[in-house]
């Protein structure tokens, strides 16, 4: 790349922002992966299943929170159905103490309460299952369920007040660092201070002459 393209002010700004959007998409989807979601939905099914983990591994939990091995693993999946009719999968894995931290230990129990969830069409129960993460079949990514309980009817929403505490903290955190950085910038990279000019000496007054007599 040579070096006009840096000494052009308008494609190193464009260069720039790119960068700056390329940051915050990036950003967006990671906080829109991990933060907890809320589904009304209706379990019509609990199972295991053996699951080859392939170069989908970043989106399941790490081999020393799995419950086997590194590439083949016994994984708990809830089916469930929305009040629109479209179908959920979800796995149930613990988290343990690594990323997301939802310090999940409890997976057994949770795939117990799924199991006493299930209903039919006909008789609905209808829950809220809390998880994080996406559902993508063509790479075989499931949401992680951390956490479910029943209500009333397929009606019902849930307000996340998590993730607006957890949101607002991140932004006030990241306002405080964008004015470090400025002051920061400021101090290093400012315009530095004029310095003083010397004053001319004064000339000498002259001396004063005695009144005459």
């Amino acid at each position: 790349m040579s070096s006009t393209f840096f000494r052009s002010k308008p494609m190193w700004t464009q260069l720039k922002w790119s960068l700056r959007g390329g940051a915050a998409v990036l950003a967006i989807a990671i906080l829109h992966y991990n933060l907890p979601h809320h589904d009304v939905v209706r379990i019509t099914n609990t199972y295991n299943r053996q699951t080859t983990i392939g170069a989908n591994w970043l989106f399941f939990a790490r081999a020393e929170t799995a419950a086997t091995g590194v590439e083949k693993r016994d994984i708990r999946f809830i089916e469930a159905v929305r009040p629109n009719g479209e179908v959920s999968v979800y796995r149930n894995e613990d988290t343990g103490w690594v990323w997301p931290p939802y310090f999940k230990y409890d997976s057994s129990n949770l795939q117990a309460e799924a199991s006493n969830a299930v209903s039919t069409k006909e008789a609905p129960q209808w829950v809220v299952i809390t998880h994080y993460g996406w559902r993508t079949p063509f790479f075989s990514i499931y949401p992680n369920a951390v956490n479910l309980y029943p209500v009333a009817g397929p009606e019902v929403t849930v307000f996340p007040w998590i993730n607006l505490i957890l949101l607002g903290l991140i932004g006030l955190a990241a306002a405080m660092v964008v004015r470090m950085w400025r002051q920061f910038k400021r101090r290093m990279f400012g315009p530095k201070p004029e310095e003083p000019t010397a004053l001319e000496p004064l000339a000498p007054l002259p001396a004063a002459v005695p009144p005459q007599v």
